[in-house]
């Protein structure tokens, strides 16, 4: 409708007039949020932060609905922690994975739907199937988180997680991790072209 075409390009704008890429990763991760709330969330789904993963979407409106979607956010300046299209094994994916095993293993939530990463401008989105199939399904590596959860290994630390047993996986992988990829810049020109016309160009984003 007309009416949530307006709204969605309006907080769209607001919220790239809002980053500053100097900023922190809680900075980002705030407007973010607000963006996503107010345009397409509230009141029916929570938007929040749930343990150690960035923010999350709820299933329902209450905190005790199951988490929807798992949310790693950068700021637009990391790139060094980032994914990018040709590699996906960046500390960004490491937590990625963490956030749904313990979500999948310790919360026992089979709701999950998608996985994202973000640095505002960049989205790689990831349906839960595909990390149902390459991640949950692999008994090796189910038995390594369920070590290091445990504390049975040399160390606890997420670093530990991060650098030997996400990174490893990842690059013994001989399968692709098909994700759907964007940039919002590339949409800049119809979001702010006063043509109503163009406006369909903003439809698939």
């Amino acid at each position: 409708k007309r009416l949530e075409m307006e709204a969605f390009k309006t907080n769209l704008i607001t919220l790239l007039g809002q980053i500053d890429e100097k900023e922190s990763e809680e900075n980002v991760k705030f407007h973010l949020m607000q963006f996503l709330r107010d345009t397409f969330y509230n009141p029916a789904h929570l938007l929040a932060t749930k343990g150690r993963t960035d923010f999350v979407v709820h299933t329902g409106k209450e905190a005790s609905t199951p988490a929807g979607v798992l949310f790693e956010v950068k700021r637009p300046a990391n790139t060094v922690d980032m994914v990018n299209k040709a590699n996906l094994n960046t500390k960004a994916m490491h937590e990625l994975v963490l956030y749904y095993l313990r979500e999948r293993i310790e919360h026992k939530n089979n709701d999950i739907r998608q996985l994202v990463i973000t640095n505002i401008y960049e989205w790689y989105i990831f349906d839960a199937p595909v990390f149902e199939r390459i991640f949950y399904k692999n008994t090796e590596l189910i038995k390594q988180y369920t070590e290091w959860a445990a504390k049975q290994k040399v160390s606890s630390s997420t670093d530990l997680f991060y650098n030997e047993i996400a990174k490893p996986f990842l690059s013994s992988l001989t399968e692709e991790v098909p994700f759907t990829w964007f940039d919002i810049r590339t949409f800049e020109k119809p979001l702010k072209n006063v043509e109503k016309e163009d406006d369909n160009k903003l439809i698939a984003l």
